[in-house]
């Protein structure tokens, strides 16, 4: 059983399509007191992190997620989802996140940027895998996926797999059981769904 994050903001159906597309049944719910039957948990996300955060504290999702994360079942964090699972963001203020993996998230700097490259990052671009994970089991370094998001984490100490735009950043991360992808694995045709065969199956 897998379960998909439901709190008010996320593409939810099409990470849904990509699970099932992979073999696996995921069930999208917006009850905190279900996360704990299963065996794995998507939380996905798009917009903003403060809003993200206040929807996960409303409606009891941000403790139910916490206790998921400490059952050592595993859990993926997906483009605002990877996010949320850091200490801090720097979006529209200042604004805590979940803390289950050490590190800051910022915004991409204009001056770091080359005159082609815009904000927010949108497109194909490479992952560079830095660390062997389960995760990535089958996926020959570099690969493409596809990037959506203005904001990036800066911290490197539990990236597995990096990427470059103006500057380098985690753009696949792992902590014990926590996982987390800044681009869409369910907009990354063959090497997205592999990503997300690999965690149905952790």
């Amino acid at each position: 059983m897998l379960g998909i994050v439901n709190y008010g903001i996320g593409n939810l159906a099409s990470v849904q399509n990509a699970i099932h597309k992979v073999g696996k049944k995921a069930h999208i719910t917006q009850d905190p007191q279900n996360l704990k039957n299963y065996n794995s948990l998507i939380l996905p996300g798009v917009g903003a992190f403060g809003d993200a955060m206040q929807h996960l504290a409303r409606n009891g999702m941000q403790e139910a997620v916490l206790e998921f994360a400490k059952s050592g079942k595993p859990l993926l964090g997906i483009c605002l989802g990877m996010q949320l699972l850091f200490q801090k963001s720097y979006e529209f203020g200042e604004h805590l996140g979940l803390g289950l993996i050490e590190g800051e998230v910022v915004k991409f700097e204009k001056s770091s940027l080359t005159p082609t490259q815009k904000i927010p990052h949108v497109g194909w671009n490479y992952v560079q895998k830095i660390k062997e994970s389960p995760l990535l089991s089958g996926l020959e370094s570099p690969f493409y996926l596809y990037f959506v998001h203005s904001y990036y984490v800066k911290n490197l100490q539990n990236a597995i797999g990096v990427s470059q735009y103006g500057t380098e950043f985690a753009s696949i991360v792992q902590k014990d059981n926590i996982f987390g992808i800044q681009p869409h694995p369910e907009k990354s045709h063959n090497v997205g769904l592999r990503i997300l065969q690999n965690f149905v199956h952790l």
